[in-house]
């Protein structure tokens, strides 16, 4: 149904009259003599502007807008009055009507101002649109499978999304805790703010301080002008601090302020500043035996642990792997610009069988590799690592281990069209060692 105007108004001889001269101008309009018929319309139809008038039987039109926009926010509404008074106009645009108009005297002013109000619904209408595409990327419908393991989990963390509660992740390296992070924080009322991740392990310790806190003109060496903290950046919204046991005991004490009061001081500062920032953390480590043993601040995991979230590492969620693996196929396919092919079933039993000691991630990048290895339309068995065949190796054209890590890195190279920071990433070395073994095995791209 083509999007249109909606004329609610009981005087039908004026709503046909402005129904026609709206049709001249090219708009598709629909008209309603009530409130009741209107809001009916509204639910069921793309209406992107409203018509109103103020006196209708069963409603008054000021007091509609309220209604409308909780029904469909980006509808722009326009009051129409018989007689028109300040304080209905100041009400009307209170509730959030576009504008506020008399009959008769203000009949040049309908179609200019119908136009705009259309522009800015049609805005409006495209920004929500954009801001649920983001949702259902980063909120809880990405985290994929029906195991009774992980829908457990992702139970918990929709109750604990509506809320500010700190959450503890907790799980083995690569179940997906910073998806978990990202769609708590895109359920939660702090949506339309930062959401900031950082991996505390990527860091020294005085680097992830001056990371998380910021630091003041010459506090340090190197320090030429002030800087903010990722606290800070997060202001107003969520703060993910993954692999949170590796932070040190001082980091960890500024920290637990963070989180008793909201404030903590730059390095080479004097002055406190204060955030309101909601914190979600993660470790694969068992903070309460870390704590225990005197390498983790038991006052901070006792402030940490009040809502932990277990995530299920893969081997516990069989049923789950063709599911991801059929995304992540998806994904990589229309990546590299390929046809999704289809999967032999052998294909899939041999990733049932798979340990998966690297969980989600180690399935990503098994699933990236054959993408790129793929040369048929069909996923086989064979382009699966020498792993999943109990050691033995599947055909190639020379099995000697030199011609198969230069097949492979050809492969790589152009999977990423030539650039060699991401085939060193895909292949999971260092770039300075693919470039000694491009040299190495005189590989030349075309």
């Amino acid at each position: 149904m083509k999007s249109g105007i909606l004329i609610i108004d009981d005087e039908v001889k004026l709503s046909e009259l402005m129904a026609r001269i709206l049709v001249l101008e090219g708009y598709h309009v629909i008209q309603a003599p009530n409130a009741k018929a209107g809001l009916r319309i509204i639910e069921r139809e793309d209406v992107r502007v409203v018509l109103s008038d103020v006196k209708l039987p069963d409603a008054n039109g000021v007091e509609l807008v309220q209604r409308i926009k909780q029904i469909k926010p980006y509808i722009e509404i326009i009051n129409l009055t018989a007689f028109g008074t300040i304080s209905d106009g100041v009400l009307a645009i209170k509730n959030g009507a576009f504008d506020y108009i008399t009959k008769g005297d203000d009949n040049d002013r309908i179609i200019p101002l119908v136009s705009k109000a259309l522009d800015k619904a049609n805005l409006q209408y495209h920004i929500n649109e954009l801001q649920n595409e983001v949702e259902a990327q980063h909120g809880f419908p990405i985290v994929l499978g029906q195991s009774p393991a992980i829908l457990e989990a992702v139970e918990l963390a929709k109750k604990v999304a509506c809320t500010d509660a700190t959450v503890l992740l907790l799980g083995e390296t690569g179940t997906g805790k910073e998806v978990f992070a990202e769609a708590i924080h895109y359920e939660s009322l702090r949506k339309d703010k930062p959401f900031v991740a950082v991996n505390c392990s990527a860091f020294s310790k005085e680097l992830l301080e001056s990371e998380l806190f910021g630091y003041k003109a010459g506090a340090f060496t190197g320090a030429l002008k002030d800087k903010k903290g990722l606290f800070e950046e997060a202001n107003g919204g969520t703060i993910f601090l993954d692999e949170l046991g590796e932070m040190s005991h001082d980091l960890q004490a500024k920290l637990l302020r963070v989180l008793e009061n909201g404030t903590f001081i730059k390095i080479g500062e004097t002055r406190t500043i204060k955030v309101n920032v909601r914190l979600i953390a993660a470790t694969n480590r068992d903070l309460q035996k870390e704590s225990e043993d005197g390498h983790f601040r038991l006052d901070l995991f006792y402030r940490l642990s009040g809502f932990s979230i277990v995530l299920p590492p893969l081997r516990d969620r069989i049923g789950d792997i063709e599911v991801l693996a059929r995304h992540f196929i998806k994904l990589y396919s229309a990546k590299v610009k390929k046809k999704q092919p289809d999967v032999d079933e052998n294909f899939f039993k041999l990733l049932n069988q798979h340990k998966w000691n690297g969980n989600i991630r180690e399935l990503k990048n098994v699933i990236e590799r054959v993408i790129i290895l793929m040369d048929e339309p069909i996923l086989t068995p064979k382009l699966l690592p020498n792993e999943f065949h109990n050691g033995g190796y599947y055909d190639l054209v020379a099995l000697d281990l030199d011609s198969v890590e230069r097949h492979h890195i050809r492969r790589v190279l152009k999977y990423v069209k030539g650039n060699k920071s991401e085939a060193a990433r895909v292949l999971g070395i260092g770039l300075a060692t693919l470039y000694r073994k491009i040299e190495e095995y005189h590989i030349i791209m075309n």
